[in-house]
């Protein structure tokens, strides 16, 4: 055994941990950006959109690809060497001369960081042996996803407002020399198990179903759900998808084992993943904008409002991670999804004149709930593949949550204006003006009205879905035997 080998535990998670709290902030800061990428590049605003987007489609893209040749290589060489281009790239992003060549980049921003992820969770569970650390390691991981839509903001909103959007990005190379310095001293060598060779043309059909789907809800509002560009895309994510099952049946080292699918523990943790993350992450999508809309915070003192929240956070997870040695899985991970519905439905009360502490504290709450939940829930899907699969699992965790943010987004974006609209013209074929000097104040008053009182629905709407999250929780079995079986296995190999 090598002396890299020999270092603790915790520090190859301090390592991946950083990883995961880089990329993370780069997906939820360049978007405070946009505003000065416009005034520099003279675009439109449907044209910087592409910068958010392009990154989102190349991630989604490429993160079952590199869980799957993580499996195959090596997690801590593929860890490596993203850590490596992700710097080149963010510095290359900066140096960006037009709209053009910064969607290139964010492009191969997203393909890069795509490795993080899943080769981050594998190398945990390879170095955590004991299960209850592994559990809280996995946990205090997790919340690092929380944090990082958190630290972004906080440390993004000042870089815009006193220096430029370029920041943004050079930001990543004294944090990325850490971890690369990091990576070289904490993480030990491992050797991909899988054998049979990479599945391309499944990578491929992957890819366009994928992209397909994920642009088609980043665009599909703005196009139209049942215009010409969406029905195209959903022809192609059909067809794609058919083609990609049977690619999968027959390759003896297929890019998405479908026998994961034949595994009920494993179907329904990513089930209350992706509705528990849709309802979540809807309402973090809209609580940012009502607050600078309606309340007058700007993005710095907005990023500071979800701070207490990201605390609670680090600290409810080691706490989900203990329970759950306790408590059966599935009632830890029930009573979480339970608290971060109940944090998201105390946002239904908001007004124009929410006090910060009205705002932090069902933050707090919901920060509880994820961290009760996203622990146990994130080792369950480690712990229920083989662990030579755990790479692929990982990135199937990951894609999960991401798909999911995306269709709350596009969902509950649609909702929000279809119900102001509605609701505009409810108020005001039920207005009656007496006094004709506030004629001019009328429309505007009830436009707002109505746009309030659609938060306050879609909040609802996002609440009641995580309590059916909670509900779906309670089919999770106890994988114990399947711990053991694992750990004969590693002990085996």
């Amino acid at each position: 055994m090598t002396k890299k080998t020999q270092h603790s535990p915790w520090m190859v998670l301090a390592t991946v941990t950083l990883g995961t709290l880089l990329i993370g902030m780069d997906r939820t800061v360049v978007n405070l950006g946009l505003p000065k990428i416009i005034a520099d590049f003279g675009i439109s605003l449907s044209t910087a959109g592409w910068v958010a987007t392009a990154y989102i489609i190349s991630n989604a893209v490429f993160v079952p690809v590199f869980g799957k040749l993580g499996d195959i290589i090596g997690d801590s060489k593929i860890y490596l060497w993203s850590f490596v281009g992700f710097i080149a790239v963010s510095v290359l992003a900066g140096f960006s001369w037009n709209a053009s060549s910064l969607i290139f980049f964010r492009v191969l921003q997203g393909l890069v960081g795509a490795a993080v992820y899943p080769t981050a969770m594998s190398l945990i569970v390879k170095n955590f042996k004991d299960k209850g650390q592994r559990a809280q390691a996995l946990g205090l991981w997790s919340a690092s996803f929380a944090a990082a839509a958190v630290i972004g903001p906080l440390v993004g909103g000042p870089l815009i407002d006193h220096y430029s959007w370029r920041m943004l990005f050079y930001i990543n190379l004294p944090i990325g020399l850490l971890g690369i310095f990091m990576v070289l001293a904490y993480l030990p060598q491992d050797k991909g198990k899988e054998r049979g060779g990479f599945d391309f043309y499944g990578a491929i059909t992957l890819a366009v179903v994928l992209s397909s789907l994920v642009l088609v809800l980043e665009k599909g509002r703005e196009w139209g759900w049942m215009s010409l560009e969406s029905v195209l895309l959903y022809g192609l994510i059909f067809i794609f998808a058919l083609w990609f099952i049977r690619i999968e049946k027959n390759h003896p080292s297929p890019m998405i084992d479908l026998k994961f699918f034949g595994n009920q523990t494993f179907v329904v943790a990513l089930l209350v993943s992706f509705v528990s993350f849709g309802g979540m992450m809807g309402a973090m999508f809209l609580l940012p904008i009502f607050v600078q809309t309606y309340l007058g915070y700007d993005a710095t003192e907005t990023g500071l409002l979800f701070l207490p929240m990201a605390l609670t956070m680090f600290v409810a997870a080691p706490l989900g991670a203990r329970l759950s040695q306790k408590i059966h899985v599935r009632y830890n991970v029930a009573l979480g999804m339970s608290l971060v519905a109940l944090g998201i439905y105390l946002f239904s009360g908001l007004d124009a004149k929410t006090s910060a502490f009205e705002l932090t504290f069902p933050l707090m709450v919901l920060a509880v709930g994820m961290g009760l939940g996203m622990a146990p829930l994130t080792n369950l899907v480690a712990s229920s593949v083989p662990a030579h699969e755990v790479g692929i699992a990982s990135a199937l965790l990951n894609l999960t949550r991401n798909i999911a943010g995306a269709v709350a987004i596009a969902v509950f974006g649609t909702l929000l204006s279809n119900v102001t609209e509605s609701t505009v013209l409810e108020i005001g074929a039920n207005t009656v003006i007496n006094d004709p000097s506030f004629v001019n104040l009328v429309p505007g008053l009830v436009i707002l009205k109505s746009q309030i009182l659609a938060y306050r629905e879609v909040f609802l709407s996002a609440s009641v879905i995580t309590v059916f999250g909670a509900f779906l929780a309670l089919l999770l079995k106890d994988t114990s035997k399947i711990e053991e079986r694992k750990s004969s296995e590693e002990v085996s190999s």
